[in-house]
């Protein structure tokens, strides 16, 4: 992560949680400072580190596979 981030950086508690859920009612409810982008599985996504996204990917169920991160 980085220092410059503000607000929570991580939500390790939402794997297997659906991604819509996971977006809409927990991400950006904890950190209004980020928009929390779902990415479907096979897709890919740019690497550039952005304090105000957070990628959330997920499986072919649309649960949260892997600990959505700021970036």
């Amino acid at each position: 992560m980085s220092d410059e981030c503000k607000g929570k950086e991580s939500w390790p508690e939402l794997i297997g949680v659906l991604g819509n859920v996971a977006v809409a009612t927990l991400i950006e409810t904890e950190n209004p400072l980020v928009n929390a982008i779902i990415v479907p599985p096979g897709n890919s996504v740019i690497t550039n580190f952005q304090c105000d996204r957070v990628w959330v990917f997920v499986d072919d169920n649309g649960n949260v596979k892997d600990v959505p991160l700021i970036g």
